[in-house]
């Protein structure tokens, strides 16, 4: 499989281009965590989500990244991702967890579950990783690690959280009731199995529709012409 090329000036300004898609995603989950409008969050990630990704097939695109530098240059210590990851959390208790297939490749691998909080904060720590880099003038490091890290963990992160956001709005478009997460499943970010039944149970979707916000029932009915025989 060929990816393509850049010239040196073509990489610069993908770059830019790159680190601004970053930070604009950035940005806007901190405001969706911040609570300020949760009754549009579970559509605002979708969005921001889904623009992200745009970013990540870029990257996935492009041929490989070779920074001039042997060893990655230090930077300024990461900013913790537990404050975002326990508001995320808290705001999307009713429908945090959920299940996902682990590589579409590997059936044998079966399903695992998982937390949007936990994962959303897993793809913004290692967008903030390299927004480190761009900032203290590392272009090209930053630039190989989004692009790394997008290969190797925040792509298929973020693929997964998109699924499950989509299929969230989803349910509550098409007015239909979510089903339990299958008994057996495990996360290394559930606390106990009584929080996990709790959450991962028959959620109703008045619990979380309001984390939606407002859109056409897509579930209403419509007329459609008759198919010509």
């Amino acid at each position: 499989m060929e990816s393509a090329a850049l010239s040196e000036e073509a990489v610069d300004s993908f770059t830019v281009e790159i680190a601004d898609q970053v930070e604009s995603f950035l940005v806007a989950v901190d405001e969706i965590a911040s609570g300020e409008a949760p009754d549009s969050a579970i559509s605002m990630l979708l969005l921001e989500v889904s623009q992200l990704l745009l970013a990540g097939g870029r990257l996935g695109a492009i041929a490989d990244v070779v920074p001039d530098e042997r060893y990655e240059p230090d930077t300024d210590p990461d900013p913790d991702a537990d404050e975002l990851r326990e508001k995320l959390g808290a705001m999307l208790a009713p429908i945090d967890v959920y299940t996902e297939v682990f590589d579409p490749y590997a059936p044998a691998a079966g399903s695992v579950t998982l937390r949007l909080s936990d994962d959303l904060a897993a793809v913004v720590t290692d967008l903030r990783h390299g927004l480190q880099h761009y900032r203290a003038g590392h272009a090209q490091e930053a630039l190989w690690w989004w692009q790394f890290s997008y290969l190797s963990n925040w792509g298929s992160t973020a693929i997964a959280v998109l699924r499950a956001l989509q299929s969230l709005v989803s349910h509550v478009r098409l007015d239909s009731p979510l089903g339990a997460v299958p008994d057996g499943q495990d996360t290394d970010s559930v606390a106990d199995d009584d929080q996990l039944e709790q959450q991962a149970g028959d959620v109703m979707l008045e619990e979380f529709s309001d984390l939606v916000g407002d859109g056409e029932d897509a579930g209403e009915e419509r007329h459609h012409p008759e198919k010509s025989a």
